[in-house]
């Protein structure tokens, strides 16, 4: 099948590339000409807040992969959801045959926040045309470039202590990079999964402060954790955009998210491919080694 990949050059699209590549024509969508080159993907250019560009890459495309996300822009709700109705209208357009979207994990509720609230604006509007969607939806993306799991790291690497909100507790499901990438080329071309939304997570239920420990034990470290109930999202994130490599707009919808539980509550997509999935010790280590050849943290992605 031919396939393009939107957001190719984040962490989970050029994680996926190769994987896709090696049944399917790809097509690597960026902003910017790339001088790199990848066996068996060719690239073209397109902004998604561009239709007349996304048209053209689009076409003669049967199955499209919408990774794109605008975190770190103070406007970042408004512009996911002009792309993702770019996205439906010119895949309607272009005759493609299924759009598979990554989302973000957490169940509908009253208090869900602006982050994963604009993750399901997005689904819906990409759901708005005629293709049929493929939504699969994960919490942190454990790998390296990722923002969660990089900014996990500054911070152990850091800080011999932290003073963390009372949402460091909160439940969570971590998937390895490796898996989640395996569930979006599973699920491509794949009919049963048209107009299907499902939900990605790791082996374990942890919390991010487990994580953070985790991180630490690995690293050789005991960083001290207080956690207080008075530290809001907006602190904490000028907090977090003085010790990481996160600024403060990145920072504060991620901080912000974490008082919603992030965990797997249908287990749909596992029953269905029978992935071996990776404990998060493992998926850390391999994350870790990883890193020490990569540099920076790319924050369209969607972990």
């Amino acid at each position: 099948m031919r396939v393009a990949v939107f957001g190719a050059t984040g962490t989970i699209g050029q994680a996926l590339l190769p994987r896709l590549a090696r049944e399917h024509d790809v097509t690597g969508v960026s902003r910017r000409p790339r001088s790199d080159t990848a066996e068996g993907v060719r690239w073209v250019v397109a902004d998604v807040g561009n239709p007349t560009a996304v048209r053209e890459a689009l076409d003669g495309i049967d199955v499209a992969y919408y990774l794109v996300h605008s975190l770190g822009t103070a406007d970042y709700a408004a512009r996911d959801r002009r792309g993702a109705a770019i996205m439906a209208r010119a895949a309607e357009s272009a005759g493609v045959g299924q759009i598979v979207y990554l989302g973000g994990l957490g169940v509908d509720a009253p208090d869900l926040s602006e982050h994963l609230r604009s993750r399901r604006e997005a689904e819906q509007v990409l759901a708005s045309g005629t293709t049929p969607v493929t939504v699969i939806r994960a919490a942190v993306v454990v790998g390296s470039g990722s923002a969660a799991f990089e900014t996990t790291v500054a911070l152990v690497d850091r800080l011999p202590g932290m003073i963390c909100p009372r949402w460091v507790s909160t439940p969570t499901q971590p998937i390895a990079i490796a898996d989640i990438v395996s569930y979006l080329a599973g699920v491509c071309g794949v009919q049963q999964t048209f107009g299907q939304t499902y939900e990605a997570g790791g082996p374990e239920v942890m919390t991010y402060r487990g994580m953070i420990e985790q991180i630490a034990a690995i690293r050789g470290r005991h960083p001290l954790i207080v956690e207080v109930p008075l530290l809001t999202p907006r602190l904490s994130s000028h907090w977090l955009a003085l010790i990481t490599p996160l600024n403060a707009g990145t920072a504060r919808p991620l901080i912000d998210g974490l008082r919603n539980p992030t965990v797997v509550t249908d287990t749909h997509l596992q029953d269905l491919f029978q992935l071996t999935l990776t404990p998060f010790d493992r998926a850390a280590r391999a994350a870790l080694a990883d890193r020490r050849g990569r540099g920076g943290i790319r924050t369209h992605d969607p972990d």
